[in-house]
């Protein structure tokens, strides 16, 4: 047997030191921008409050789109979703906003009641929800429910379908509320039904769903941007979220028409 010399076996080491350093550094470094990031959107949120009835209404004469409901995370108001709803504006999508979310943290249930208030209310149909992380299960929901008829797709962004290892961690119940052992997050795992009409895109890193957002029977897409929440605004993201809402249909006609 031919036996490595002793320096190759300490140079493979190193290397192989070298590369995990690397990418623990890079790790660190995208949990740190995804932090830094969050926290400038939400202060920003706070001081700068905007109306989102705004993005209700694209240019008139362009080409009028599939109405889209953002639906944020957890701790997060709609103006999180401020770089999504100006985009698909821009797009011709009229984008709608649940304000009674605040900032979402209320049980999933109790969430998708008032988005569901909010549909009939508005006598909506044909909706597509673009949702972020604890959003796409309360819009998991929402398909499951007494409004499930206006409702044609989704796409979720680093929603934790299956829980995460973390939430056990804390004792806030909202957060507490994404263990893979809570009962109502089994419940809507194990509903399989809408899940096709889901298509489910999350980072190749998310500090907080360590496992992914894999989607059984769902359409799942893996982005190459890292982090739970700056996917937000990654044009990878956009391109994404307009390509799957093409998907769903062509477009009613211009703005403005009345066809």
């Amino acid at each position: 047997m031919t036996r490595r010399p002793s320096g190759e076996h300490g140079a493979g080491r190193r290397a192989g030191l070298g590369g995990w350093l690397r990418r623990r550094t890079l790790l660190a470094a995208a949990w740190a921008a995804d932090y830094a990031y969050v926290a400038r959107w939400q202060i920003q949120g706070f001081w700068f409050r905007l109306d989102p009835a705004a993005y209700l209404h694209p240019e008139e004469g362009m080409e009028l789109r599939q109405p889209v409901l953002l639906l944020p995370g957890v701790y997060e108001t709609w103006q999180f979703l401020r770089p999504l709803a100006e985009f698909l504006s821009a797009r011709g999508h009229p984008v709608h906003t649940v304000r009674t979310l605040g900032y979402n943290r209320g049980s999933v249930p109790d969430m998708a009641r008032r988005v569901e208030e909010y549909l009939a209310a508005q006598d909506l149909s044909q909706v597509a929800i673009v949702a972020h992380s604890k959003g796409g299960l309360i819009g998991k929901q929402v398909m499951l429910g007494e409004q499930a008829h206006r409702v044609s797709r989704m796409v979720a962004v680093n929603t934790p379908f299956s829980g995460s290892p973390y939430a056990s961690l804390f004792l806030v119940p909202s957060i507490r509320a994404f263990s893979p052992r809570d009962r109502r997050l089994r419940t809507l795992m194990a509903s399989l039904d809408v899940n096709a009409r889901i298509t489910s895109v999350y980072a190749s890193f998310d500090p907080h769903i360590p496992g992914g957002s894999g989607l059984d029977g769902a359409r799942n897409i893996v982005l190459d941007a890292m982090g739970h929440f700056r996917p937000v605004a990654d044009p990878e993201l956009h391109g994404i979220v307009a390509q799957e809402l093409d998907r769903a249909g062509s477009p009613p006609g211009p703005a403005g028409s009345d066809s």
